[in-house]
């Protein structure tokens, strides 16, 4: 397993992008190897699974609460008891990715699960939206002194203050919290980026991200030049193979377009630049200056019709041009002459 101290996540490095695999292997251990490989050559830092039995997660119990009965959501007419990926897949999974130069962690649901992943030794953990107000389980995750990354969905500045403390008080020494609307998909009009900022502003001791459920790549791109130094996207191999969060989750090659133009974000922010760069050197000869453009004889008044402002740009500023009309020349100046003050009696 790569080590935390290894992780390269801060708020000045490129853009951490994760790929969520989520229920999207449809109980195959097969296409949950060949998601992994997918997401190594579309560029992503990590992959991330997720981590629970069933029994810890709710109880076998149909009826009521426990079936998902919203008619618009992705697992309508399933029990949460049916959400479940298999333990002995883990460690495999871990070192295939590791093998293709991924970062393998994954969201523990329960004490229990940080566990068995303490014996796999990941180097980070995730706290899903879901499970940010299980006090008991963020204690358990910080205490292992491991970097965690906190999705805020569906929760008050209240609630997210209250669980980053617990965190902090418990020993976690690195914490990124992720913008989330917790909707599958999500919208544009919902996601509320704004938030970075204001999160950056209100935790100074922690980074800042996106977990985003958008379809597409615009979202994620607008987040880093707010500041998001995490990304984290749900994938798989095709939307059309079906799976728990396929309909949400970014395909191989959309994956890569995200990657590439990420980078470019975020480069592109930069730092504060008040003056003229090197690169921009050579353009300056295209900026506006002043110009003789009629011959102009020794003693002669300078007027609009003998002096303009025009490309090229070396001749005088043209902050000077309405103090110079008026003025003579102390010398004969041929038309096309960049302008000078010096040619002033």
């Amino acid at each position: 397993m790569e080590k935390a101290s290894q992780l390269n996540i801060s708020s000045t490095s490129r853009p951490f992008i994760i790929a969520e695999m989520s229920g999207n292997h449809n109980q195959s251990l097969d296409r949950a190897m060949e998601i992994i490989k997918a997401a190594a050559e579309s560029g992503v830092n990590a992959i991330k699974l997720q981590t629970y039995t069933a029994d810890t997660l709710t109880i076998n119990h149909k009826g009521g609460f426990f079936d998902i009965t919203d008619e618009k959501s992705l697992w309508a007419g399933r029990n949460l008891y049916d959400l479940y990926t298999p333990w002995e897949w883990h460690k495999p999974l871990f070192e295939y990715a590791n093998k293709l130069g991924l970062v393998a962690f994954s969201s523990p649901f329960d004490e229990t699960a940080v566990d068995f992943l303490e014996s796999l030794n990941v180097p980070l953990y995730k706290v899903a939206s879901f499970e940010n107000n299980h006090h008991p389980l963020l204690k358990k995750i910080a205490r292992t002194g491991k970097p965690i990354i906190m999705s805020t969905g569906i929760s008050s500045i209240q609630d997210i203050s209250e669980s980053v403390e617990v965190l902090m008080e418990n020993g976690c020494e690195k914490l990124i919290l992720l913008k989330c609307t917790s909707t599958y998909p999500s919208t544009s009009e919902n996601t509320n980026l704004a938030t970075i900022p204001y999160l950056k502003e209100k935790f100074p001791n922690c980074l800042i991200g996106l977990s985003d459920h958008t379809m597409g790549v615009g979202v994620s791109i607008a987040a880093i030049g707010m500041g998001a130094c995490v990304i984290e996207k749900h994938f798989t191999l095709r939307r059309s193979d079906g799976g728990v969060d396929s309909a949400f989750s970014m395909e191989p090659e959309e994956m890569k377009v995200l990657v590439d133009e990420s980078e470019k974000a975020w480069l592109a922010i930069g730092k504060v630049q008040l003056e003229v760069q090197q690169v921009e050197q050579k353009s300056l000869l295209f900026k506006r200056s002043i110009y003789v453009v009629k011959d102009i004889n020794e003693g002669e008044l300078l007027t609009e019709e003998n002096i303009r402002v025009i490309r090229p740009g070396n001749g005088e500023h043209p902050r000077y041009f309405e103090s110079l009309i008026g003025k003579k020349v102390k010398k004969k100046l041929e038309k096309g002459t960049p302008f000078s003050i010096k040619y002033i009696q």
